[in-house]
């Protein structure tokens, strides 16, 4: 008999993915950069797959469906009900995009956008639970969105995933069982580009990982520093796509 997957906490950052318009070149370039191997995703996400470390999926990568788009990553949210949450960004004055819609046995997502335009997703999980924040290099370890309205942020997403909004050094965090798990933060960094969810990733050295990332064709778009959660620098890959790198502790 198969184990169970136990579905993770609503409010918890569960999965990070990737719509790009050169997949075979974003696979490329985080298979060097952060160690992955890839396995087909969901046959209703299209020309999707995840991607993997030691066989534990980590993250997706998928082609945007239509020019003129963004390359970007979205930040996941794991909701135990995909159909209210989505009902309650609505109610919440966000938008719903995409879905609700199946993933095969995978689970139930929708894709959404705050009160503010920063895209999201909601991951009702079933067969895959998504995988949580952690320090395992090449892994997710923390979300974080920049936003020209932090307050307006804070009760959105604390009304559509009933999770307390507490404040965390002059930021914001969404707390779950009472610890944080997603930032939320003023956007003095976006300098007109539009609000958005941060994605960060683990790795060993920052540095070396800025280095690496020009070597593959990517940019570094602010170099390393020391920050409230230890070294990070904020990169780009050769489509466009923006992450940033947190070293693990």
């Amino acid at each position: 008999m198969p184990a169970v997957q136990l579905r993770l906490a609503q409010g918890t950052p569960c999965w990070v993915s990737l719509m790009t318009d050169d997949l075979a070149g974003a696979r490329a370039f985080y298979a060097e950069l952060l160690g992955w191997t890839y396995t087909p995703g969901p046959a209703q996400l299209g020309d999707y797959v995840r991607a993997e470390l030691d066989g534990a999926p980590v993250a997706g990568l998928g082609v945007l469906a239509a020019t003129g788009f963004p390359v970007q990553w979205t930040t996941y949210f794991a909701v135990d009900d995909a159909d209210r949450t989505a009902q309650l960004v609505r109610e919440c004055g966000g938008t719903v995009a995409v879905g609700p819609l199946q993933a095969e046995r995978a689970g139930r997502l929708a894709i959404a956008a705050d009160v503010s335009g920063a895209v999201f997703g909601l991951w009702q999980g079933e067969e895959h639970p998504g995988r949580e924040a952690g320090p395992e290099p090449g892994g997710p370890a923390w979300a974080e969105l920049l936003t020209p309205d932090e307050s307006g942020a804070a009760g959105f997403y604390g009304a559509v995933l009933g999770r307390p909004v507490a404040a965390d050094g002059g930021a914001s965090a969404l707390l779950v069982d009472g610890r944080p798990v997603a930032g939320i933060r003023p956007g003095a960094e976006l300098r007109g580009h539009p609000p958005r969810w941060r994605v960060h990733f683990a790795v060993r050295d920052a540095d070396l990982t800025a280095r690496r990332t020009v070597e593959l064709g990517g940019r570094v778009l602010v170099g390393p520093h020391d920050a409230g959660r230890g070294r990070q620098a904020r990169l780009a890959d050769p489509q466009g796509g923006h992450f940033s790198v947190l070293e693990a502790a």
